[in-house]
């Protein structure tokens, strides 16, 4: 079974609101988180999880060490990282850590809720 639920891990309160927002709309549910360590924790409470959308710039810690500890885990879970700040070591590491999508910010809302129907219908990775 794919699971539909989706959490959004941002620090800025106004992209977390207009992805769930989009999200919602389209069926999904979404979870919001604003640190590293509040996502961590949903993703160890909510194994239905199937999917996160992740900015790499958190205020207690970076995406990257989030990305590392959600493959420990849930290592099926399809991942996205969002940034303004993507240099190409920082991408690099990203792949290497089994990210499913980069996306540049500002993005395109609607190409969100593309992306999360066409990565959670995957099967795991």
């Amino acid at each position: 079974m794919i699971s539909k639920c989706i959490l959004v891990v941002d620090d800025e309160s106004l992209i977390r609101w207009s992805l769930r927002t989009r999200l919602e709309a389209a069926g999904f549910r979404v979870i919001e988180s604003a640190t590293g360590a509040s996502a961590l924790s949903e993703v160890a409470r909510q194994p239905e999880i199937g999917m996160v959308f992740l900015d790499l710039r958190l205020p207690d810690t970076d995406g990257l060490s989030v990305l590392r500890q959600l493959r420990q885990l849930n290592p099926a879970c399809r991942t996205v990282v969002m940034t303004a700040y993507g240099s190409p070591e920082v991408r690099r590491e990203a792949r290497n850590l089994g990210v499913d999508r980069l996306i540049d910010k500002p993005f395109d809302y609607d190409d969100t809720v593309k992306i999360a129907g066409e990565l959670l219908a995957q099967q795991p990775a």
